[in-house]
């Protein structure tokens, strides 16, 4: 059988509830707070960028090491059979770009002449 409960213990009973109750109203308040959402999708938002950028490094990083022993020995000295080619290749490259470039522009305009009143 159980016990019977006193006025008292129903009363102090109530009071808990209460309080409980009054904490997850509260908490459910904070919760659903515009700023808090907002706080929330940040921080999401900062994270993303954080473990995006980390990989962005990380990939990085490898392909620089990848290039760079392509071109380097491991006692550090130069590999002039892989150096010269490419340095040969980018001259022949930003040359080209630069005939490009200036066959594209007109020949003989300057500046547009301004009409005088």
């Amino acid at each position: 059988m159980p016990e019977a409960r006193t006025p008292a213990d129903i009363e102090a009973d109530i009071i808990r509830r209460r309080q409980d109750l009054a904490a997850a109203l509260d908490e459910i308040a904070v919760r659903v707070h515009p700023k808090t959402i907002m706080g929330d999708a940040k921080a999401r938002a900062a994270a993303a960028v954080d473990r995006t950028a980390g990989r962005a490094y990380v990939v990085a990083n490898r392909t620089v090491t990848d290039v760079r022993a392509q071109f380097v020995s491991e006692d550090g000295a130069l590999r002039l059979d892989r150096v010269v080619p490419a340095a040969v290749l980018a001259v022949a490259l930003v040359g080209g770009a630069l005939t490009l470039s200036s066959r594209r522009k007109p020949a003989g305009r300057g500046r547009a002449r301004r009409r005088h009143r």
